[in-house]
């Protein structure tokens, strides 16, 4: 009777997640729109990838980079001394040719033949920067200067997947725009999709938070303001400053900086009670049938960093890690779950120190939460230190896969696995919360 019952709830989470992002997959382009993907070339990422190199003044690989602190003069002092610009200034097509490019095939494709959805992310996470440097016209550079900006990932708010299964031998077309700025930071939104059977099937949609900062990348330096070209532009504008709100607040809230609340200590002792021996004076801990361990659901991994794996300021490629983690992520669902893991969102990346090209890598993806079929998966990036031999976390990474069946539950045992579960648990419901999903406008 049990079984039946899990069964029919497995069922109803199956619907109401199709109805969640049954707008997500439908495209929203008019007609005229449509058309014009179908018959305008655009650049490959490839080639505006070299574009943006030789704007940046970025050959080969130095030890030492080049010292761009002669740049530092064209930089504006303050926001008002930069022209405003609109959202549809920065807007940005490119192309991933897949199905003339048999050699990127090879680098795009899984064992199984799908697509690599961390080749994707270092796709999207350069492409930002793109479009950020796009968005920025500096009076100031009147002839062939370098650009004198330096454009960083600050945090990947949230990248959500449709139910569309991409090709891999199928052209992908990466878009954006900056939907938001602030004096010194750029929020961009960046689409996939893909064209098939003459429809195109949206992938995946992001946004990210790019911090721009002097020719040196020491102090914070002014971007373009957004003058809205219309009604929609205004209204992706408010929404930018509602998302910025709301970023405080979850930092405001976050498990360690508030006490959980109520309902949360709730879920902490019941899960204590459930796993505590009751005739041995509370002292053992019992796992009950279906669960696992916090402890026993891990995995981690050593990576040496290369210069081909640098960003345009010789340091560690944002979009890099963001692909070893998902990889690492998806290799502990499917290690735990016995099933390949479908990729349902990842959110609240955050890029908080920069690597050195060149450094020691550790990454550990930590099973955090189960509900039904899903699981909360929690990456953290540090960098180890060989001369004091100590750890210096630069990134943590928030991915909610799905698997086909019921997983097994996953317990915490210490204090601290609990903050991780309950941390985890409020990620993975943000991500089921229609409420909290994209913008329709965005």
């Amino acid at each position: 009777m049990a079984k039946k019952i899990l069964h029919k709830l497995l069922r109803s989470e199956y619907r109401n997640l199709l109805k969640r992002y049954s707008n997500f997959v439908q495209t929203r382009m008019v007609s005229s729109e449509k058309e014009l993907f179908k018959n305008e070339q655009f650049a490959t990422l490839a080639q505006l990838k070299s574009h943006l190199s030789k704007d940046m003044g970025v050959d080969v690989y130095q030890p030492i980079p080049k010292d761009r602190s002669h740049l530092l003069k064209y930089l504006p002092k303050h926001q008002d001394e930069l022209p405003k610009r609109a959202m549809k200034d920065s807007f940005l097509v490119g192309n991933i040719p897949l199905s003339s490019d048999k050699s990127l095939q090879d680098k795009y494709t899984t064992f199984l033949g799908q697509l690599r959805i961390g080749r994707l992310l270092e796709d999207m996470d350069i492409f930002a920067v793109m479009v950020g440097h796009k968005h920025i016209v500096n009076p100031k550079q009147t002839g062939s200067e370098h650009f004198p900006y330096t454009l960083v990932t600050a945090l990947v708010d949230k990248i959500d997947f449709t139910e569309y299964q991409p090709k891999s031998d199928q052209d992908i077309k990466i878009s954006g725009h900056v939907s938001w700025v602030g004096k010194s930071s750029m929020e961009v939104v960046v689409w996939l999709d893909q064209l098939m059977h003459g429809t195109w099937h949206r992938i995946t949609r992001a946004l990210f938070l790019l911090a721009a900062r002097d020719s040196n990348n020491l102090k914070p330096a002014p971007v373009n303001a957004i003058e809205p070209a219309d009604e929609r532009e205004r209204q992706i504008l408010s929404g930018g400053e509602d998302r910025k709100k709301q970023r405080i607040i979850m930092q405001q809230k976050h498990v360690s900086k508030l006490i959980p609340d109520s309902e949360e200590q709730q879920i902490i002792h019941n899960l204590y009670i459930r796993t505590t021996d009751k005739d041995s004076s509370l002292r053992n801990r019992v796992l009950p049938a279906g669960c696992v361990w916090m402890s026993n659901a891990t995995i981690s991994n050593t990576i040496f960093s290369h210069p081909d794996e640098r960003n345009m300021h010789n340091t560690v490629f944002g979009g890099f890690i963001m692909r070893m983690a998902t990889e690492l992520a998806w290799v502990l669902g499917f290690t735990f779950s016995k099933y390949r893991p479908a990729i349902k969102s990842i959110s609240d990346i955050s890029f908080q120190k920069p690597i050195a090209v060149s450094s020691l890598i550790r990454m550990h993806a930590q099973l955090v939460y189960t509900q039904l079929n899903y699981m909360q998966i929690l990456v953290y990036v540090e960098v180890y230190n060989s001369v004091t031999g100590e750890n210096d976390t630069t990134n943590t990474l928030h991915f909610t896969f799905q698997v086909p069946e019921l997983v097994n539950e996953c317990i915490p045992q210490t204090y601290h696995e609990a903050m991780m579960y309950i941390d985890g648990r409020r990620h993975f419901l943000e991500v089921i919360d229609k409420s909290t999903s994209f913008p329709s406008k965005l």
